[in-house]
């Protein structure tokens, strides 16, 4: 039997943006041609998987429509949510629904994270599917390359069998736990899991039948059209606000790990963006996008809807003009040099791979008094990103008036 993926795909993605009216859900984000959603519609197009099912509400039913055109899918169902319950009732009310066979493998991904080396992870649920039973659970963990308060962790025994039992889970440590963790050999809880059917089912029976019951209750009168379930929305709302990780994970003695040491991201700030851009810098480059200033020279890179993302290369003794913004943050991420950077009142001495966050009104200011370029990417992030919201306090070329 072919493992079904199921994508939960209603984040709100309010983390990235200050101004919340205007903000977009990452998932959709168009960062050059490739959005996280389809890059985890690709994911699934193997062998081993059925056609997808994705968990969404109905105000991003037509950009999963988008996406799915974009990625080129035409077999899928989508299981629309009526009103926002966490990701517990999400995940049960997708494996509920009569398309899905009663012991059926399922792989739960987010539509948000960024995957890389596909084929160890189509390696690693390849080895690990004769494992499923009617009641345990493996999740997905990503060895970690930092102390991250960003993500969960949980350690892990290893058993017999060659089995990885999760023994505890950790929400989002401080960076001083997250070091310990990390010593301990303790892995990010990527939020991807793989289950059977009939093991959702038991562990929902034994730790939220409440939940159950109304989901299933939702799905039973659910309406069905153009490939999509429209759950009940008196059924659903009676469900209680819940993730499936405090419903089920760490409540379940039957948890497993799948270890994975690959390079993974949520993307969760716009300095794991940044680095997407460093990475991928020759696909967005353009020798018509380069802007010579008396410091040196940036390069507008790529032009997102309410972002910018610029390279700046400051020349050695090169100084930018003592400045601020009404109208856009800036996220800067240093590639390479040691620039001096003044951030209101204060001056920082910073290094390669060290950042740093530009508040709107902020007064700022780049300095490069060594003998190597500096490099920085830099992402704007605003309504309005033009070179005229430019506040010039002090300028060592004569530009201030």
């Amino acid at each position: 039997m072919k493992i079904r993926p199921v994508i939960l795909c209603g984040g709100a993605g309010t983390r990235l943006w200050e101004d919340r009216k205007h903000h977009q859900p990452k998932q959709f984000i168009d960062f050059g041609g490739w959005s996280l959603m389809e890059k985890t519609l690709e994911r699934v197009k193997n062998s081993i998987f059925d056609y997808p099912i994705i968990s969404t509400n109905n105000k991003y039913l037509s950009l999963v429509k988008k996406s799915l055109k974009r990625a080129k899918i035409k077999k899928y169902k989508i299981v629309l949510e009526p009103i926002k319950k966490n990701t517990a009732p999400a995940v049960l009310s997708t494996a509920l629904i009569s398309d899905i066979p009663y012991n059926q493998p399922l792989i739960y991904f987010s539509a948000d994270h960024l995957l890389e080396k596909k084929s160890f992870f189509i390696n690693t649920i390849k080895k690990n599917s004769s494992k499923l039973n009617d009641k345990n659970i493996f999740i997905f963990g990503i060895k970690p390359t930092r102390p991250s308060s960003e993500y969960g962790y949980f350690l892990t025994k290893k058993l017999k069998n060659n089995t990885n039992k999760v023994l505890k889970f950790f929400e989002k440590p401080n960076q001083s736990k997250a070091k310990q963790l990390i010593k301990k050999n303790g892995y990010w809880n990527s939020g991807m899991f793989f289950l059977r059917k009939d093991s959702i089912i038991n562990n929902f029976k034994k730790y939220h039948p409440n939940i159950l019951k109304n989901c299933q209750l939702s799905v039973d009168k659910s309406k069905y059209r153009k490939h999509t379930y429209h759950l009940n929305k008196y059924a659903f709302n009676k469900c209680v606000e819940k993730s499936f990780d405090h419903a089920i994970l760490e409540k379940s003695n039957d948890i497993n790990a799948l270890k994975l040491d690959i390079p993974w991201s949520d993307l969760g700030n716009w300095i794991e963006i940044s680095k997407v851009f460093v990475k991928n810098k020759s696909k967005y480059f353009n020798k018509k996008n380069i802007f010579y200033r008396p410091w040196g020279s940036y390069t507008n890179l790529f032009k997102g809807k309410n972002f910018l993302v610029k390279e700046l290369k400051v020349k050695s003794k090169g100084i930018l003009s003592l400045q601020k913004h009404y109208h856009r943050s800036e996220h800067w991420l240093i590639t390479e040099g040691k620039p001096i950077i003044t951030l209101n009142k204060k001056k920082t001495l910073k290094f390669k791979n060290e950042s740093m966050y530009i508040p709107k009104g902020a007064i700022h200011r780049i300095e490069n008094p060594f003998k190597k370029t500096v490099k920085i990417l830099e992402i704007q992030k605003g309504l309005i990103l033009k070179e005229t919201d430019i506040v010039r306090f002090q300028d060592f070329y004569g530009r201030v008036k």
